[in-house]
């Protein structure tokens, strides 16, 4: 049984039993370099897969790279799965004449039989077998064997559901949202809006619709949407949802809860074990309290300790770092990681901050220049007009969180080491990412359709890149190229990599007012009531779209509309 020193000291301190940081040889350290170097240079889109009469026909909220990088995944509201593989042998001549170096080809097509979206889709480690989290709260499992990604023709292999799923998981009870892998072809956990955490396992089938689901691993009073652990600690892991808080849970402190197995409820505080959690001491301007939330998390692959995720701006902690007690926090509300009013910014940042946080807080802005003719006519706005409205707020606003009564509130509290701003995170549900050969970068989309690259030792922008016609959702780097696959609204898959010339899609010459609209948009936020009405008019419309089926002597459900605002 551990104890609290026991604890505190796994964290403060990095484990003995997980494996050392990998060493590489002399080639492979060059290959690492070269990598780091080609994200740090000029990025522009290379490739668009889809969008030519093939590929999606809605959002594509899914992706992810497989077998080492030779396989690209991608899924979303149409309910397939698209295997994309890159291809030296076809032509690497586009219409426009450019040389086209990254050649990819969908080569396999599995319709997976989910009857709404599907937000996530894993293919399981040493194996052919993919895993999607969807809408219909179900998990289905899909294997093709050695033919995916692989055609004899070079067309499309087109699977139905009975040639290729193999399981269909029933054990959540809310929309299915997030997958998450282990070391095993047969293990994987997933994340729902039921607030439950659980781990399936292949090896012993089940029949939930009789109550033979194992308990969850983690049970929690909210919607969560994201989950997240490293191969480094894989006892780790962390979850966020409809919470200020995001939670780490150790598994080797997992028993088991006999009452659960016996059918008597649990209260909810004794059926997790959480041993930290991820916070900001206050809201920022136009966050409402009640409607925090986390969209996205990712535990670094590299060093296994660091954690990114984003809310109202991207924050990256440590769970070797060590938690401040509730006295020691309400304490210094001046060192809190939400910037303050733009007018009173420098000036707060002398009088009340230590030289260290004011290195973090000014991490907001990136260390450019700017040319202002750049800048669009809508942005030339005085700040005097919002002034206004946050000084109406900020007695609101600087409230800390930790008073609101939550599960867990005994758990010590880790605050962030860096804050990454600029984009707008409002609409959708975004991830955020680590890339780079050791992590140097952070990622996330924003509502504008852009996507941002921080540098994680210092939180200046590197990049900021036009990834979707609408919003960026998903962004996930090759695990050996500098090749990164973006997606989003949009039916299409981009791609970005290092180019010459003058990148197109690069929007750093005016990054100034895409930050400035963006810290406009996200203290407008979206309002309690526009939310209502944005559900009454999706669930009149698909009223209205049912009445006119059935009229016309169709089934009475009709086809759903896509729900890419509320994923």
């Amino acid at each position: 049984m551990y104890s609290e020193d026991n604890i505190t000291r796994d964290f403060i301190r990095p484990p003995t039993s997980t494996r050392a940081l990998p060493s590489f040889s002399r080639s492979q350290q060059w290959r690492r370099r070269r990598l780091r170097y080609s994200l740090n240079s000029a990025l522009d889109r290379v490739n668009v897969l889809g969008g030519d009469g093939s590929g999606h026909t809605g959002c594509v909220n899914a992706l992810s790279w497989a077998q080492d990088g030779e396989l690209l995944i991608s899924s979303g509201d149409d309910t397939q799965i698209r295997v994309w593989r890159m291809n030296p042998s076809t032509s690497n001549t586009q219409a426009d004449g450019e040389i086209n170096e990254y050649p990819f080809i969908c080569q396999s097509v599995i319709h997976t039989g989910h009857s709404q979206n599907i937000f996530n889709a894993q293919m399981l480690p040493y194996s052919t077998r993919i895993a999607t989290a969807a809408g219909d709260k179900q998990i289905r499992v899909f294997d093709i064997g050695e033919a995916v990604g692989r055609s004899p023709t070079g067309d499309e292999m087109i699977y139905n559901t009975r040639q290729s799923c193999l399981r269909v998981l029933r054990c959540h009870t809310g929309r299915t949202k997030r997958i998450v892998t282990e070391d095993s072809p047969d293990l994987f956990l997933t994340v729902a809006e039921d607030g439950e955490v659980r781990q399936h396992d292949l090896r012993t089938p089940h029949v939930c619709s009789s109550g033979g689901c194992s308990a969850p691993l983690v049970k929690l009073p909210h919607e969560l949407s994201t989950i997240t652990l490293s191969p480094l600690s894989p006892y780790q892991f962390v979850v966020g949802g409809e919470s200020p808080y995001a939670h780490l849970f150790d598994r080797r402190h997992a028993g088991r809860y006999l009452h659960a197995e016996w059918g008597v409820p649990v209260a909810e505080e004794s059926v997790t074990t959480c041993v930290r959690r991820f916070g900001r001491r206050s809201r920022a301007r136009g966050e409402r309290k009640g409607y925090e939330h986390i969209t996205g998390a990712r535990m670094s692959p590299w060093n296994g300790h660091e954690v990114a995720y984003s809310s109202d701006a991207v924050y990256l902690y440590s769970t070797r770092d060590v938690p401040e007690d509730r006295e020691t926090a309400s304490r210094s509300p001046s060192r809190s990681a939400a910037l303050p009013n733009p007018k009173r910014r420098k000036i707060e940042r002398s009088s009340q901050l230590p030289e260290s946080d004011t290195k973090i807080l000014a991490r907001e802005e990136p260390s450019i220049m700017v040319d202002g003719t750049d800048e669009d006519p809508d942005d030339s706005m005085d700040d005097s007009d919002e002034g206004s409205n946050d000084d109406s707020s900020e007695a609101e606003e600087a409230e800390p969180m930790m008073d609101r009564v939550l599960i867990h509130e005994k758990i010590p509290i880790i605050y962030p080491r860096s804050r990454f701003a600029g984009h707008c995170n409002i609409e959708t549900v975004k991830d955020v990412n680590f890339l780079g050969p050791q992590d140097e970068y952070v990622a996330s989309g924003s509502d504008d359709g852009n996507f941002f690259i921080w540098k994680k030792s210092n939180g200046n922008i590197l990049n900021v890149l036009e990834g979707d016609g609408n919003v960026v959702n998903v962004i996930e780097g090759h695990p050996h190229l500098p090749l990164i696959a973006v997606s989003g609204i949009d039916t299409t898959v981009k791609l970005f990599a290092p180019t010459h010339g003058l990148p197109e899609f690069s929007r750093m010459h005016k990054v100034q007012s895409v930050m400035k609209r963006n810290a406009r948009t996200s203290r407008r936020g979206l309002h309690t009531t526009e939310m209502e009405l944005a559900h009454l008019v999706l669930h009149y419309d698909r009223a209205l779209q049912a009445l006119r089926s059935a009229e016309d002597g169709g089934s009475v459900e009709a086809t759903p509309l896509t729900e890419c605002i509320n994923q």
